[in-house]
């Protein structure tokens, strides 16, 4: 699973050593908060895909992995299954126009791109955690009988 740093000027996406090798990519993925246009959740990455791969992995319903280039622009995509994920569309003035990424944790990264965030790294999953709230139990109060 890809690892997401965020901090006040910069989205990076952490690879792992598998990733780079089905991507055919050597480093991370750098992305200034500058060019994120849009980011949407998203229940399946697949129906985002565009394109075909160049470099990259496609098994098809299974992974979709490296830069997939088409009419509308480049993109990267780092797709398991039909898991949610995130989409975030870039202004295109860098090498990519869009960035496709399965992970559980969109939600945090759609949330934390809208709120000022201290200069450090910080991985996404611990933005979620501090953001979570515990849960109070719901409370169902009975109707009074009509008669």
């Amino acid at each position: 699973m890809v690892t997401l740093l965020l901090d006040s000027t910069q989205l990076e996406i952490a690879l792992s050593a598998t990733e780079r090798v089905l991507a055919f990519h050597r480093g991370n993925i750098v992305i200034d908060r500058s060019t994120i246009t849009k980011v949407q959740l998203t229940d399946d990455g697949w129906t985002w895909l565009r394109g075909v791969p160049s470099p990259g992995t496609h098994l098809r319903g299974i992974v979709a992995m490296g830069t997939w280039k088409s009419a509308g622009g480049d993109d990267f995509a780092i797709i398991r299954r039909h898991r949610p994920g995130v989409v975030i569309d870039l202004d295109g003035t860098g090498d990519l126009n869009r960035v496709i990424l399965t992970t559980r944790h969109g939600l945090a990264l759609v949330t934390a791109l809208r709120l000022d965030v201290p200069e450090e790294a910080a991985d996404v999953a611990d933005i979620a955690a501090a953001q979570r709230k515990p849960s109070k139990p719901r409370v169902i109060a009975p109707r009074p009988a009509t008669a």
